[in-house]
């Protein structure tokens, strides 16, 4: 299943870091440049590349059919306990983004510097790839989002579990009419409750979208995540 190519913003210096941002339902890589840019007219993470990758088109059952830009199919948006998952399509996801980290490390990127993290089911999908990831990576965010294939995912965590102390950012608004302010709070709990190191943050009166305040919370995530090496061995 075919999708355009990612949209990359390349590091300005040398490039010792990697940050793959993954877009919601009917969106595009494109609609999340703004972060990229944002940061680089404040001479923010210079050393980074930023990946956004863009979602191939599929039927969507809750559309009744309609095709569009999507990491897995939705059948419908009742709870988030009862509900059918598209199990193959997360799966074929989970290979897209675990491939797009390969191919940073390929690029001499460290595994340890490289950051996954997308907005609803594009955080949906960061948390259930970052976790499962084969190597350690430098952060896992996850913004108005939930958790994917709750009852099997822990079975597909690598033995070593690699990620297992790797901080996690979440945030979500509690006034999600799409993706509700329980499942995120939820989710949360249960990866701390399976031993996941949760950074859960609440933004009042906030909808499905992202606000000024949270994209700050991320900016100082990422610092600590990759924070710039400057001449320091490392990168390519």
């Amino acid at each position: 299943m075919s999708s355009a190519a990612a949209l990359v913003v390349p590091a300005i210096k040398r490039h010792t870091s990697t940050v793959i941002v993954a877009h919601g339902l009917g969106d595009s890589g494109a609609g999340w440049m703004f972060l990229a840019e944002q940061w680089r007219s404040r001479n923010k993470f210079e050393e980074t590349k930023f990946v956004f990758p863009n979602a191939p088109q599929i039927p969507m059952t809750v559309n009744m059919g309609m095709r569009m830009p999507g990491w897995y199919d939705i059948a419908d948006f009742g709870d988030l306990a009862n509900r059918s998952e598209d199990e193959a399509g997360v799966l074929r996801s989970q290979k897209v983004f675990h491939t797009l980290i390969q191919d940073e490390i390929k690029a001499g990127i460290p595994t340890e510097r490289i950051v996954l993290g997308g907005f609803s089911q594009g955080g949906a999908m960061s948390l259930m790839a970052g976790i499962t990831n084969p190597t350690k990576l430098g952060g896992i965010f996850g913004l108005s989002c939930y958790l994917l294939l709750k009852d099997k995912v822990q079975s597909m965590v690598p033995a070593d579990s690699p990620n297992k102390a790797t901080p996690i950012f979440m945030g979500h608004g509690d006034a999600d009419q799409v993706v509700r302010y329980a499942w995120g709070k939820m989710t949360a709990d249960t990866l701390k409750g399976w031993g996941w190191n949760v950074d859960f943050k609440t933004y009042r009166g906030l909808p499905h979208s992202a606000a000024p305040e949270e994209i700050d919370d991320l900016e100082k995530y990422l610092n600590q995540r990759i924070p710039p090496l400057g001449d320091k061995a490392g990168g390519s």
